[in-house]
């Protein structure tokens, strides 16, 4: 166990054993007793995605144990339907960047090579839950507002589809969906937002369903940034971070 995988189970209950118990008696395969050993460099609890990676490890592990064979779209699958949701998990099984819709019963995904571009993650020293944070989401919004946000959303998507930084930092900034509702929980929120901009940065916006933010700077630029963001707010951890090109299924 590594330092971010302390106080996670190590028995049955761990996502990754779950996970690889649903893959292999989906398959129709009896389970192969095993012994685990894991290292994350993941904060837990803090919006970066540790339970996707769990799954997309289990995924994998279930695969080449038993000899499945399962192609990308099988694991992605399997993926979205334990999340609950594609948008972390096909990154984690693809690497790049992915663009995904799933409702429980289709899965699109598209995928495009690791983004030119770095990130700073602005790690807060609590946890949040992602259900206490899904609770403060409206039941219902307007339809203009909803209208504004998915034309922000599908122009983000174009943005990243053809590389267009400065563009995609900017419709990150224009969440409707998400920010409004959180924002609250993160302290110095707007300052942050502003310094990263004059630190040069594309833009900024929740990570997950929180508690970290993640700001898009530019490539190469991403230690600089994260240690001026953190030495104006220490109570964040910045974290240095760069995009992956393969995920957990391999090319």
């Amino acid at each position: 166990m590594s330092e971010n995988t302390e106080g996670l189970p190590v028995n049955e209950d761990s996502l990754i054993i779950q996970t690889m118990g649903r893959v292999t008696r989906r398959a129709g395969r009896k389970e192969i007793p095993c012994a685990l050993r894991v290292h994350s460099d993941i904060p837990l609890g803090k919006g970066l995605g540790s339970s996707a990676a769990a799954i997309a490890a289990g995924i994998e592990i279930a695969d080449r144990l038993h000899e499945l064979k399962l192609n990308r779209k099988e694991k992605m699958w399997f993926g979205a339907s334990i999340e609950g949701h594609a948008d972390n998990v096909t990154a984690a099984i693809a690497g790049g960047v992915t663009v995904s819709f799933y409702d429980g019963t289709s899965l699109e995904v598209m995928t495009f090579e690791a983004p030119d571009i770095g990130g700073v993650v602005l790690v807060p020293p609590v946890m949040m839950k992602t259900g206490d944070s899904r609770g403060l989401l409206p039941a219902q919004l307007d339809h203009k507002k909803a209208t504004e946000g998915s034309a922000a959303s599908s122009l983000m998507a174009a943005a990243l589809a053809t590389g267009n930084w400065p563009l995609v930092g900017r419709m990150m900034d224009r969440d409707i969906f998400h920010e409004p509702y959180r924002k609250d929980r993160f302290p110095d929120f707007d300052n942050i937002r502003e310094a990263s901009h004059k630190h040069g940065a594309y833009g900024m916006t929740l990570s997950g369903a929180g508690p970290s933010l993640f700001v898009a700077v530019p490539a190469g630029r991403e230690q600089e940034i994260a240690q001026a963001l953190e030495t104006a707010f220490p109570y964040y951890k910045a974290i240095a971070v760069q995009p992956v090109a393969v995920g957990s299924s391999g090319n």
